[in-house]
C-alpha cells in the first residue's frame, strides 16, 4: 500500500493546517482530505457522538484505500483515538497524542497553558495525559471557543481577535507562562495574536508541524514510499463552495475542486462494514 494516499479527517477546515504541514515535508505524497462540515463543530458534542462520527469518517477514507489515517481534529483525537485503533486495519496518527509528545522538550517545573475548544478542554484528556507523563509541569487549561469563528470569518488580525484573546488569556498575567499548546487546528492562524497577548517569552507549540514530522518518520520506514505525484482530493459533507473559500487561508493555496460526500454514499458506511468491529 506504499503508493496509496494518506487520509486526513477533521470536523471542518482546521485540519488543512495539518495537511499543509504534511505537504511541505512530503510533497510527493497523495492526500485525501475529508471535512465533516455538515456536523461541525465537534467541540460541543458528547464523546459517544464524536466517536461515531470519527468511525464514519474513517470508513469513508478506508473506502478510498488510504494507507495511513491522520486524525487532525483535536476533539476527535482526544475522545475517539482508542476506539479507532481497535476498529481500523491501518495505522493511525492522532494529533492530540503528537501534541503531548512535544511537551517532552520542555524543562522541569515550567508552566504550560493548554488552549482548545470547550469540548477538548472539558474532556480533560490533555490534562490527565500530561500530568501522568510530565508530573513536573504546571498545567492550566483554558477553553477559547470564539477563536474558531474568528478564524473562519477571516478576523485573524482584527482588533476583535486581540480583545477576545486578552479576555481568555489575562489569567496568565502578571506571572506569565513558559509555553502554550495550541490544541485546536484553527489556532495556528492566530499565532501572532496569541503570541502578542502572552508575550515574547512564551513558546507556542503548534502540533500541526509535529504531526507532519510524525507522518514523515512513519512513512520513511518504507523504502518504496513517497513515489506519488502529490495529488490532493477534498471531500466534505456540506457546502463545498464555502470550504473552497475558507480553506484557502488554512491550506495556503487555492483549492480547485471539492467534492460533496452525498448523503447516500455517506449513509451507506454507517454499518461500519469496513472496520474490525
Amino acid at each position: 500500500m506504499q503508493n496509496n494516499p494518506i487520509g486526513i479527517f477533521d470536523s471542518g477546515f482546521g485540519g488543512l493546517t495539518v495537511m499543509r504541514a504534511i505537504r511541505d515535508l512530503l510533497p510527493s505524497e497523495d492526500i485525501i482530505y475529508f471535512g465533516d462540515t455538515a456536523r461541525l463543530p465537534y467541540g460541543n458534542k458528547s464523546p459517544a457522538t464524536v466517536t461515531r462520527y470519527a468511525i464514519e469518517n474513517s470508513c469513508f477514507l478506508l473506502e478510498k484505500q488510504v494507507k495511513l489515517l491522520v486524525v487532525a481534529c483535536h476533539t476527535a483525537s482526544s475522545m475517539a483515538f482508542e476506539a479507532l485503533q481497535e476498529a481500523l486495519p491501518i495505522p493511525i496518527i492522532g494529533i492530540s497524542h503528537v501534541a503531548i509528545e512535544e511537551l517532552s522538550l520542555l524543562k522541569e517545573k515550567q508552566k504550560v497553558a493548554i488552549l482548545g475548544t470547550r469540548g477538548t478542554i472539558s474532556s480533560e484528556v490533555y490534562q490527565k495525559s500530561i500530568k501522568e507523563r510530565y508530573p513536573h509541569l504546571e498545567i492550566k487549561a483554558v477553553a477559547c471557543p470564539l477563536f474558531v469563528p474568528l478564524v473562519e470569518e477571516g478576523f485573524t488580525g482584527h482588533d476583535a481577535a486581540y480583545l477576545i484573546a486578552k479576555e481568555y488569556l489575562h489569567t496568565f498575567h502578571p506571572e506569565g507562562i513558559d509555553a502554550a499548546l495550541l490544541a485546536c487546528t484553527h489556532y495556528p492562524l492566530l499565532k501572532e495574536v496569541i503570541q502578542t497577548t502572552l508575550g515574547p517569552t512564551s513558546k507556542l507549540i503548534d502540533p500541526s508541524i509535529a504531526c507532519a514530522r510524525m507522518v514523515k518518520k512513519f512513512l520513511d520506514t518504507f523504502p518504496e514510499n513517497n513515489t506519488g505525484e502529490g495529488n490532493c482530493q477534498f471531500f466534505v459533507t456540506d457546502n463545498p463552495e464555502k470550504f473552497q473559500m475558507i480553506g484557502h487561508a488554512f491550506l495556503g493555496e487555492a483549492i480547485k475542486h471539492v467534492e460533496l460526500a452525498t448523503s447516500k454514499s455517506f449513509a451507506e458506511l454507517e454499518n461500519y462494514s469496513c472496520v474490525k468491529i
